[in-house]
């Protein structure tokens, strides 16, 4: 089975929450930490649990997320 990877841009991501609620492993989560602009962006937090079903970069109005199978 191929390895997921998402990708999050920290620096686009506004901390919307979207991706967090319709991930369907609740593997993402809101950083604790803010961004350079002053937003705690999403991050992923078991990337093992991770299906590449790419519902998280569907729902971003910021286009701050990217999935892959590698």
């Amino acid at each position: 089975m191929a390895k997921a990877k998402v990708n999050i841009n920290q620096e686009f991501c506004k901390g919307c929450g979207l991706c967090v609620n319709i991930c369907p492993k609740k593997i993402l989560t809101i950083e604790d930490n803010f961004n350079s602009k002053g937003y705690y962006p999403a991050t992923m937090i078991d990337e093992e649990k991770c299906t590449a079903c790419g519902f998280c970069a569907q729902v971003c109005p910021d286009v701050a997320i990217s999935v892959y199978r590698e």
